[in-house]
């Protein structure tokens, strides 16, 4: 079969750190046979790299120190990759093409990658953004507030179900369009500050936006960074999560800046068909390598924690999109993000196993002594890991006392209760003996 091939040129816009107006970094152009990308490349703008305070848009594939040594030097993604990982990261994942087909009337992922770049819109994860020539001017953001969110998940069901969306319901696809991940999501303002709001499912089977909104509250108890948080009962019955965007942050004069952000397969070199092969202590490793100044220790303390309350609620998507870096220009490097993506899921057998590698004792084995296992990859004496174990697991062992603070009922409690094992059966006895 022969396939058309065509090229898309853009320029890469970038928000950088403490300005709400983006500007314009460089060149790229995708070539695409039919729909699926083949190729791209990259080449940074002379008068970006001058900037005192130019961000490289993908660290690891677009390293800023080699645009400057080497002028207008053409980069290309890592081998075996036809987009550079900070190029998709900037694109909708499963929920944003069904937004985007629906709006383009197309099949499922029917489209070329070049449409879904281009329609994702600017609330975009991150604070890139793709226009024709340097000096065209940002497309329009206006944001619905929280009075819009039953309309919002009335389009959100009719994408679901397959169903075009009537003109009156259509907020959605602008602010729908943005997101990654399979649940469907908007985002809003409330309060001056920007929220995604994550919605229910027809087949859930417990009250997926109440059980992550506890759980998120959970992991803030247990010391982790975790973004505000609220619940929304619509009149309707339906419940809906807000979650404020880490990667927004308001400014004196009422506007948003962006933070640059990318996620751990960007950060890793790896396709989506990798993940499997990574593992934590492969993140800890990038910290070690890129983190910020001054925050290295912290940020793989953290990340430590974030597997090991994993294991405790057995959260077993926590693939390598469910974790993501953010730049921090004032210390040079780059920040693991505010914790989000993170939901219990109730299964009848005792072994279970995480996304991502543990420990080098037992692999992706998600049990506590696997962790332990680890710590010296975290930077952590064994003596210090076990401490951190054995608190987690005392704040986790109260989850229904937590959950039902934050409005979870007993019943969606029981639905859940499979996903939080004895920690005494999952290696806390061999923990404790350190």
């Amino acid at each position: 079969m022969i396939f058309n091939t065509s090229t898309w040129s853009k320029y890469v816009f970038i928000t950088l750190e403490g300005s709400s107006e983006a500007v314009p970094a460089g060149k790229l152009e995708l070539l695409e046979e039919g729909i699926r990308p083949t190729a791209s490349t990259f080449v940074y703008g002379n008068k970006y790299l001058q900037r005192a305070n130019a961000t490289a848009v993908d660290p690891v594939s677009m390293p800023l120190s080699e645009a400057k040594k080497t002028k207008e030097v053409v980069f290309q993604p890592p081998a075996g990759l036809a987009l550079f990982g900070a190029i998709r990261d900037a694109a909708p994942d499963f929920w944003g093409r069904r937004v985007i087909e629906n709006m383009l009337r197309a099949a499922p992922d029917g489209l070329p990658e070049t449409e879904y770049l281009a329609h994702a819109g600017p609330h975009r994860t991150g604070a890139l953004d793709f226009r024709d020539s340097p000096t065209s001017p940002a497309e329009p953001g206006k944001l619905p507030d929280a009075k819009a969110l039953s309309y919002l998940l009335d389009a959100a069901a009719m994408i679901q179900e397959g169903k075009p969306v009537p003109k009156k319901l259509q907020l959605l696809f602008s602010v729908g369009a943005t997101f990654g991940g399979a649940r469907p999501k908007a985002v809003l303002l409330d309060d001056n500050r920007q929220w995604v709001a994550k919605f229910p499912v027809a087949r859930d089977g417990f009250n997926v936006p109440l059980v992550e909104r506890a759980t998120l509250e959970l992991a803030r108890e247990c010391g982790m960074r975790v973004p505000a948080t609220r619940s929304v009962h619509l009149p309707d019955g339906r419940d809906v999560m807000l979650i404020e965007r880490f990667d927004r942050v308001p400014l004196p004069e009422g506007s948003f800046g962006k933070r640059h952000v990318v996620s751990a397969l960007t950060m890793l070199k790896m396709h989506e068909s990798d993940t499997a092969s990574a593992s934590y202590t492969d993140l800890s490793d990038t910290l070690s390598e890129r983190g910020a100044v001054g925050f290295v220790a912290a940020d793989k303390l953290e990340l430590f924690k974030r597997m090991v309350f994993n294991i405790l609620v057995t959260n077993d998507d926590d693939h390598l999109r469910n974790h993501a870096f953010v730049w921090d220009g004032a210390n040079k490097g780059w920040r693991l993000s505010e914790l989000y993506d993170v939901v219990p899921k109730p299964q009848v057998g005792s072994e279970r196993f995480l996304v991502l590698g543990v420990g080098p004792a037992m692999g992706r084995l998600a049990t506590l002594d696997n962790a332990l296992s680890a710590a010296g990859r975290f930077g952590l004496l064994k003596h210090a890991a076990a401490e951190i174990i054995q608190h987690l697991s005392g704040v986790v062992r109260e989850w229904r006392t937590y959950f039902e603070a934050f409005d979870v009922p007993k019943s969606e409690c029981d639905k859940i209760a499979s996903a939080f094992r004895k920690p005494q059966s999952i290696g806390l006895r061999e923990v404790e003996k350190v």
